[in-house]
């Protein structure tokens, strides 16, 4: 099985719990804290990772890391993971279990693709828009490309809107292609 399907499976459990708990918003906010620990420092990667590793010894570098810094239901979670030999996908679990909670929570990931970075004034209008728009709450990320040239490509899921002058040079190349052929 896939890392992806096993990592999505465990976090939809603990999705399912944590609705049943009441404790959505309190797990969620540790996860992302627990994604930036882990995103941090790739040897704690990797030491979940290493089969040679023995599982009490990646129960108590969590323990020691996490305790008291994070919801009792994450450590114990992690904890069974770890029992049934999935250390290796906890972090996976937790990237997983923000997407699963954006999609049960309605939340949208946008992406603004510009030629230099958006001021926080811009980015703020631009997300306002796309949540009017779309009528959901938007995380906006901004990515700079300096190939675009100009202006900038919002992408909102499988929607995208290209208003960037390399884009409207394209278009225009293809015009001028199709005519003369």
């Amino acid at each position: 099985m896939s890392v992806f399907k096993v990592a999505s499976r465990y976090a939809k459990s603990l999705i399912d719990f944590a609705q049943e708990q009441n404790t959505l918003e309190a797990i969620k906010a540790d996860m992302v804290q627990v994604i930036n620990t882990f995103e941090g420092s790739p040897e704690l990667k990797a030491v979940l990772k290493n089969p040679i590793i023995a599982d009490a010894k990646k129960r108590t570098i969590l323990e020691a890391l996490f305790q008291g810094k994070v919801h009792a239901t994450i450590l114990g979670f992690f904890n069974i993971m770890i029992k049934k030999g999935r250390a290796d996908v906890v972090v996976d679990t937790a990237k997983e279990f923000i997407e699963a909670y954006n999609l049960v929570t309605g939340v949208v990931k946008a992406t603004v693709t510009s030629a230099a970075a958006l001021s926080e004034a811009n980015l703020a209008a631009l997300k306002a828009k796309i949540a009017q728009e779309i009528n959901k709450e938007v995380i906006l990320t901004n990515v700079v490309n300096a190939d675009l040239i100009g202006g900038f490509v919002v992408t909102v899921g499988d929607r995208q809107i290209d208003a960037s002058v390399a884009g409207k040079l394209n278009k225009i190349e293809r015009i001028f292609n199709n005519q003369g052929a």
